[in-house]
């Protein structure tokens, strides 16, 4: 399928204003688990382990789903999984507040959630690339600081929610904020092929014959008594005849109409049906064979297999400062009452800055931006390195800072996959990257502890 030209505004300013508060919406929540996270060590009594496990799974598991959330989005389009994802956020937050036990939160809170955020992030940035090119880069950084936005947001409405209503009010409030997904998801119109046929035309002219189960010879009675009635109908207005006369009539040629060989019919019927599902077994078994073929063709290009290392190792490295911040304040003995802003406010709001601001500079033609990502891999390891270093408020929140604003490299690292595979591969190629993204994530949190 050959898109049109990305229009580069129009209606995909809308598409980024709707993808924007859709990352809002739904990664508000998992991104400031942290708030939650306390209470679930009070409220079940288990450990510190088993409990980091609802975070870890919410913000892990959808990007592990990523292959899965992009033949989701090939399939069925950006905004059916948008509104369907929607579902599944806010039913998972609900459900989420009748926890019996943490193994519960595993599937409500860690599956349900992060699932669903998966499936918004790559509807989201699938249709935005769609409907820019040139300032592609501005588009996705401005999609992007919603999920940061919402950190900074949740954070300090969580904790004022479960200070008014509880746990369990905190978390309704916030699924049935969740179902203004849905809206965002209507809007979310896709952009045409260029070579979409009028729908008349393409459902019966690129049909073949043997696919049709009913011919012209081997109608059933079904087709006759519809044919029959229709006719009657028509015939009504002009023959008034009585209605006991038109029933005879009609059973008449009801009768006449049924093939002597009944049993044959209904045997070369069977027949073509167990033919057309043969054909369509074999067809959805070759989208499998072409979606393997893909990945291996995909796994050939050098750079993208240096991708799919780099965010791994990212994710590893760059995912745990979000939980682990405040425990390294406390280690470093940092007294109380330097604490002005929090050190994982600092990250949120840092990282929305830098996802718009590396966003605009991928746009500049004289910025490589595959050499733009590099760098700030590079300066996250550095900052990184100096965390062990640093033993005062100020120094943590200049750290902080630091960290949130090169975590921003979200921002242009689909602008780098589609400048790498090409948008026709981009929906393929993104998957895989997230799910290497999401082991990172996963694994980060317990390697580090």
């Amino acid at each position: 399928m050959v898109f049109q030209k990305p229009p580069d505004g129009g209606w995909g300013w809308v598409i980024v204003v709707v993808s924007f508060f859709t990352q809002f919406l739904c990664y508000g929540s998992p991104l400031a688990v942290g708030v939650l996270y306390v209470e679930w060590l009070d409220a079940f009594g288990e450990g510190k382990g088993k409990t980091a496990w609802v975070g870890s799974l919410a913000n892990g598991i959808g990007l592990l789903a990523s292959p899965v959330c992009s033949i989701c989005v090939s399939s069925f389009g950006a905004r059916p999984v948008a509104i369907f994802s929607g579902f599944m956020v806010a039913g998972g937050l609900m459900m989420s507040s009748f926890a019996p036990n943490i193994y519960f939160l595993y599937i409500s809170y860690g599956i349900v959630v992060g699932l669903g955020c998966g499936l918004l992030y790559t509807a989201t940035v699938t249709i935005t690339c769609h409907y820019f090119d040139k300032r592609r880069g501005l588009a996705l950084g401005l999609i992007s600081t919603g999920s940061s936005v919402g950190l900074f947001i949740y954070a300090a409405l969580q904790r004022e929610l479960i200070d008014l209503y509880g746990l369990d009010g905190c978390l309704l409030i916030v699924g049935a904020l969740s179902l203004n997904i849905l809206a965002c998801g209507s809007l979310m119109r896709p952009l045409e092929s260029s070579d979409s046929l009028p729908p008349e035309k393409t459902c019966v002219d690129k049909v073949p014959d043997q696919y049709f189960v009913y011919h012209e010879k081997g109608k059933t009675i079904e087709e006759n008594i519809s044919i029959l009635e229709k006719g009657y109908a028509d015939e009504k207005g002009v023959n008034n005849m009585p209605d006991y006369k038109q029933d005879s009539f009609l059973n008449k040629n009801v009768l006449n109409s049924i093939n002597i060989n009944e049993k044959d019919t209904y045997k070369k019927i069977v027949v073509e049906q167990t033919n057309f599902c043969k054909q369509l077994a074999k067809r959805k078994w070759q989208l499998y064979l072409n979606y393997w073929e893909e990945t291996v063709v995909l796994f050939k290009n050098k750079v993208f297999s240096a991708l799919f290392v780099a965010i791994l190792l990212f994710d590893i490295g760059g995912f745990p400062p979000f939980l682990l911040m405040e425990d390294v304040a406390r280690s470093a003995n940092v007294n109380e009452d330097d604490y002005r802003v929090p050190l994982i406010s600092i990250i949120g709001i840092m990282t929305a800055v830098g996802k718009l601001i590396l966003g605009i500079l991928a746009d500049f033609k004289w910025v490589n931006t595959l050499y733009l990502y590099v760098i700030t891999l590079l300066m996250m390891g550095v900052a990184l390195f100096a965390i062990p270093f640093a033993k005062s408020y100020l120094t943590l929140a200049m750290l902080s800072g630091i960290l949130g604003f090169l975590t921003g490299n979200w921002s242009i690292f689909p602008y780098v996959t589609t400048k790498t595979v090409g948008i026709e591969k981009l929906t393929h190629a993104y998957g895989i990257l997230m799910f290497f993204a999401g082991l990172g994530n996963s694994l980060g949190p317990p390697i580090i502890g």
